[in-house]
């Protein structure tokens, strides 16, 4: 055989036999060939013919030549997500830089940046100028990290970012990680900053959450990291971050909760310290004792994953939690002062300089809240069982005067005024009966009280007496529960929701018959703003807390603008209301609250007596009072009209004393109002007629509807003048 030419060139062949040396070069086979015409018949079925006739078939190189392709598709899949996740990621990271650069170039040259001296103070005044707090770094001064306990760095590491020493400000793997678990929970569950991310938002930026901001705390974080060692921004954070309770800086942390120092914090405190900074206000110990210590023992695991303690450790600490010292500030205005500090973010945003908050507190009217909770308790608290109490006064305007959240601020830092949730029996029948004066009845209008039943459900009347034909005037009064259910089946639970959200209820109501009742958990503070539209008139306030707000300088930062609210009662409604509940201060439930002036209101107590309130208003006040147990026991024989309606009569008297009297706005007279029956002569008919069915008079409501249904109310059977008329 010749030897082949290595340099002679190999021309493809078309047709003819293959060569004997396969491997010596490139051939194109029938497979391969462009037939001219194929589309036209000959050509395509000689193709067929020529590529059927190589042997493999169907089952045999064609199945392989499949199997091939299915190989080469995956992997080209795969090559392909591969290749476009990185390019998204490089698009992404070019996005992100350009972010960045656009809004750093709208930041002051870092040559020009410093580190604030201190925190700000926030001086609180009430509404005369005197001092109610002053908040801010106030109990601690600045503790150097090798001074202080050295579990408090480590805690807070182990829980807000275990790859402090590692990272270069920006943690990238806390960041992913964050980013992932949002996208799943579809919400924004983790934010993913570093301890360095989180002292230069606090030190130079807003709260904003905007890309913006975020894209300039990145570089004030790279910043922060080249100008200072680990040490000093840990130093830094520590001694600045808020930990709660007005507590500024781990130093006056360690003082607030604990009574020493931050170089004394055993490794249990160190953890609940660390555990405040997720959420320091809900977290603190002071109003949550449950929540925090739940809090500390992920802060003591978190520490053991990371091999910062040991088992030994873990346990000792778990089985000892700190203890929280009794008495740090006093004086129920520190309940009015935490309030405040809440409200500062909604009105000016963060905090970064001196400003003195103008409160609508009066302290002498605080000092009469406060004496008159604390009073009762003291003499009749074991009596009774009863160990808290809570009073909100607000005026006609909607600025809180006074606010008592517990017994004793020192022992107990949660506010029971405006943050406990409690149901306020009886107290919330004035939403019912309003919603029927809306719908035409009067307060003379008739409703037979007499046991009723309704489904498996039987409202009692307290102590299980029945009065007969009464009109809704006198129900109210005595606080009559089978009439205010009876009312609450003909206006509808859903009409008595929307009652009670328009006259300024906030809770979550359940639109079902016992209602009436007020089966429904509310805060005092909006039961007590629900009320204020009875004394000024049918007006809904803006119920606040702050008056104005000014820096160092005296330049205005907010101002309360005093306008009144929406009319949301007409003028009629608030008269027949303020009629019926005048009488419940006059010879009702709550003549114990009675004191002199023009006074109306309702008492209320809870089921087993758990809550017992009575909240009144007159025309320049209105205030509510709760008494109760923080873990909802029951007390012995308490109501709404025995220690609320004294604690109520004892602040009113004294706030009204030198006050000119004043009438309760809006009027009604017997008989000159409603479309329902019952009015006027026909109430004096009933009157004569009471003497024939008497008080034992059985009630019935036919085809009962269970309770919670909220649809077309069936008419109840009541009195013969009820029946005549026909309701």
């Amino acid at each position: 055989m010749a030897r082949r030419d290595r340099n002679a060139r190999i021309e493809p062949t078309f047709g003819g036999p293959l060569p004997d040396d396969g491997a010596s070069g490139f051939f194109v086979s029938e497979e391969d060939r462009v037939v001219p015409g194929a589309r036209k018949g000959k050509a395509s079925t000689k193709r067929r013919a020529t590529s059927g006739g190589s042997g493999g078939g169907r089952n045999g190189g064609g199945a392989r030549g499949r199997k091939a392709k299915r190989r080469r598709g995956f992997f080209g899949l795969l090559r392909g997500a591969v290749y476009w996740t990185m390019v998204l990621g490089l698009w992404v990271g070019i996005a992100g830089a350009g972010m960045i650069a656009y809004y750093g170039a709208q930041m002051p040259a870092a040559t020009t940046w410093a580190v604030p001296d201190r925190p700000p103070n926030v001086r609180i005044v009430s509404v005369s100028g005197q001092l109610v707090a002053n908040r801010g770094m106030t109990g601690g001064e600045a503790v150097g990290l090798h001074e202080m306990s050295p579990y408090i760095p480590q805690a807070v590491m182990a829980i807000e970012d275990r790859r402090f020493y590692s990272h270069f400000g920006i943690d990238p793997v806390g960041l992913s990680r964050a980013m992932v678990s949002n996208v799943v929970s579809r919400r924004v569950s983790q934010g993913g900053s570093t301890l360095t991310q989180q002292l230069a938002k606090n030190l130079f930026l807003k709260p904003d959450r905007t890309y913006g901001r975020k894209a300039q705390e990145m570089l004030m974080a790279f910043w922060l990291e080249h100008k200072f060692t680990k040490d000093q921004i840990m130093e830094m954070y520590l001694n600045r971050v808020y930990f709660g309770s007005g507590a500024y800086g781990v130093e006056a942390a360690s003082r607030r909760y604990f009574g020493k120092s931050a170089k004394d914090v055993t490794l249990p405190e160190a953890a609940l310290l660390a555990g405040l900074l997720q959420a320091p206000s809900r977290l603190s110990p002071a109003r949550d004792p449950q929540a925090a210590e739940r809090r500390t023992q992920l802060v003591l695991a978190a520490m053991r994953d990371e091999d910062m303690i040991g088992d030994r450790e873990l346990a000792t600490a778990m089985s000892t939690p700190a203890t929280r010292t009794a008495a740090y500030w006093t004086g129920s205005e520190h309940y009015f002062a935490d309030r405040v500090m809440a409200e500062l973010r909604d009105l000016i945003g963060e905090v970064r300089q001196d400003i003195v908050v103008e409160t609508t507190v009066d302290l002498v009217l605080q000092t009469f809240a406060e004496a008159s909770i604390r009073r009762l308790i003291d003499d009749e608290g074991k009596k009774h069982n009863v160990s808290q109490g809570a009073l909100v006064s607000i005026d006609a305007s909607g600025a809180v005067r006074a606010m008592v959240g517990g017994y004793d601020y020192a022992t107990s830092q949660f506010d029971r005024a405006s943050e406990a949730r409690r149901q306020p029996g009886s107290a919330f029948k004035p939403f019912v009966f309003m919603a029927a004066m809306e719908k035409g009845l009067s307060p003379d209008t008739v409703r037979d009280d007499a046991p009723i039943k309704i489904g498996n459900w039987a409202p009692r009347n307290f102590n299980d007496k029945y009065h007969g034909p009464v009109t809704l005037k006198e129900a109210l009064a005595k606080s009559h529960n089978s009439v205010a259910v009876q009312l609450a089946r003909e206006v509808t639970p859903a009409a008595i929701v929307e009652n009670a959200w328009r006259m300024g209820i906030e809770s979550n109501l359940e639109p079902n018959l016992s209602i009436a009742l007020g089966t429904s958990e509310v805060t005092p503070l909006e039961l007590t703003a629900a009320y204020v539209p009875f004394a000024n008139g049918g007006y809904r306030p803006d119920i606040h807390f702050v008056n104005r707000i000014t820096n160092a300088k005296g330049e205005v930062l907010y101002q309360h603008r005093t306008a009144n609210g929406p009319r949301i009662a007409r003028p009629e409604i608030i008269g027949m209301m303020n009629a019926m509940m005048s009488e419940t201060v006059s010879q009702g439930t709550a003549r114990r609250a009675a004191f002199g002036w023009p006074a109306a209101g309702k008492t209320g107590t809870s089921q087993n007596s758990r809550d017992a309130w009575f909240v009144g208003y007159t025309a320049n006040l209105t205030t509510g009072v709760w008494f109760g147990n923080d873990d909802a026991s029951a007390t012995k024989n308490m109501t709404g009209g025995s220690l609320p309606a004294m604690a109520w009569n004892e602040f009113m008297a004294a706030a009204h004393e030198g006050v000119p009297v004043a009438n309760l706005p809006g009027s009604w007279t017997p008989g000159s109002g409603g479309n329902g029956t019952g009015t006027g002569v026909l109430a004096r008919i009933e009157d004569i007629l009471r003497r024939d069915t008497g008080p034992n008079h059985t009630a019935s409501i036919d085809a009962p509807t269970p309770q919670g249904n909220v649809g077309e109310p069936a008419r109840p059977v009541g009195s013969i003048m009820d029946i005549i008329m026909g309701n």
